[in-house]
């Protein structure tokens, strides 16, 4: 198809007249139609999509069977609102979360809208649970966009002029292990957690938290890892002091690190954990997972609303699990982030100056991008996703300071596409480095 390139212009002028501001844009593509790791824009170009909807798409763009059990179920039932009427899907995506993400024992499920909702009902399921009010986050840290949800979040360009913000929200620095620190990674996760011992005592009393929540991989904060001594100490800690640990695995879930969970790799389970984004292919939904007696200890009415769960939502995550399971997808996670690993450690080789470090677990992989000072580099991380766009690749950026590439492609992607788009990413790092 002949470009025509007026169409996607048109587009942005129409969202700038109809859409606020507040509605960042992230990348300037359009989208008509997708399948598997392919966009194809409004002006009919083809684009290799390295954002995946921002983590959404694990399992691809339509998969055929997903697509076929919403078409299914939109025939029967549209809503009904659960507390209203109980159906099926609701309860059998349930059944199959708990099935592939047991928590230590009996475990119950709620189903959400988004990983916002996720969160802000897991928070107040452990603060009945505690008959605490305090909650402990992290810096780096995203937990999304609504209040409480904001008030965890820490980068402060998501809630300029929000406030005032949740009360008893406390943060701590994010235990991310650099081999530059000079230390053992045992010996800093140590450290790290006589940081937070301390903190039970210039911060906020342990005998008041009712939960930690952290992410086992940042996602916006830059792909940044856990430190695994102080997850498996937090973990001890929580359990000594009656504080309930919540793991949001919101962009990190369902295969993208190679395993269901990410916290699947350092052999911890949380008391609750949040869940969305590649759960649906692209449908809205999520969910809230725990140990029975803790998810039962919030009172009828406090947790719930009008669409978790929606039937047709909720059949497309459970044909999602069912086609994720048939393709093995945590296979395709320790695949794709292989690749990804092994070209951007080339890449960092390469560009030394500009390239601080390769961040993630799995194929939730991302590289730092610096100025030959050390500071981080947004500008030309603006310039690569730039270039990027213009050379046929969807990509965004991460980070605080928003110098991070970050790759979340479909896990389903072929070599062919992901070669290609990262020889984007390399070209990019060539054209517009200050240190190339």
């Amino acid at each position: 198809m002949e470009a025509q390139t007026n169409h996607t212009e048109a587009w942005y002028q129409r969202r700038a007249e109809l859409v606020p501001r507040g509605l960042g844009i992230f990348s300037p593509a359009t989208a008509v139609s997708a399948k598997g790791a392919l966009v194809w824009d409004a002006d009919g170009r083809e684009f290799i999509d390295f954002a995946g909807g921002i983590g959404v798409l694990n399992a691809g763009h339509c998969p055929d069977s997903v697509v076929a059990a919403i078409q299914e179920q939109a025939g029967k039932l549209l809503h009904t609102c659960f507390n209203v009427a109980v159906y099926a899907p609701y309860l059998d995506l349930a059944e199959k979360l708990v099935e592939l993400l047991p928590h230590g024992g009996p475990t119950k499920v709620m189903l959400t809208n988004s990983g916002a909702e996720s969160v802000e009902n897991a928070i107040k399921i452990a603060r009945q649970a505690t008959g605490r009010p305090a909650v402990i986050c992290y810096e780096g840290a995203f937990h999304g966009r609504t209040m409480m949800a904001m008030s965890l979040t820490s980068k402060v360009g998501y809630k300029s002029g929000c406030g005032p913000f949740a009360p008893e929200v406390y943060r701590l620095p994010f235990p991310h292990y650099r081999p530059s620190a000079g230390i053992s990674e045992s010996e800093f996760g140590s450290q790290q957690l006589d940081v937070l011992r301390r903190f039970f005592h210039t911060g906020v009393a342990a005998n008041q938290v009712a939960a930690i929540i952290v992410e086992v991989v940042q996602g916006e904060g830059g792909f940044q890892v856990i430190s695994p001594t102080y997850l498996k100490g937090l973990r001890q800690l929580c359990d000594a002091e009656g504080i309930l640990l919540i793991l949001d695995e919101v962009q990190s879930g369902f295969g993208r690190t190679g395993a269901w969970a990410a916290y699947e790799h350092f052999g911890v389970i949380p008391d609750l954990s949040t869940w969305a984004k590649s759960m649906g292919s692209g449908m809205p939904i999520g969910c809230v997972m725990g140990k029975a007696s803790i998810m039962d200890a919030a009172a009828p009415g406090t947790i719930g609303g009008t669409y978790p769960g929606n039937p047709v939502c909720a059949a497309a995550a459970l044909a999602t699990l069912r086609y994720m399971e048939d393709i093995d997808i945590n296979a395709l996670g320790q695949k794709i982030g292989a690749v990804v690993r092994q070209r951007f450690e080339s890449m960092q080789a390469r560009f030394p100056h500009c390239i601080a470090a390769v961040h993630g677990l799995g194929a939730m992989c991302a590289i730092e991008l610096v100025l030959p000072d050390g500071q981080p580099a947004t500008a030309l991380t603006r310039d690569i996703l730039h270039y990027a766009n213009q050379h046929g690749l969807i990509l965004i950026n991460a980070g605080v300071n928003g110098n991070y590439i970050r790759v979340l492609s479909p896990l389903v992607i072929s070599t062919e596409h992901l070669e290609r788009g990262l020889d984007i990413i390399e070209h990019a790092l060539q054209h517009h480095a200050p240190c190339a």
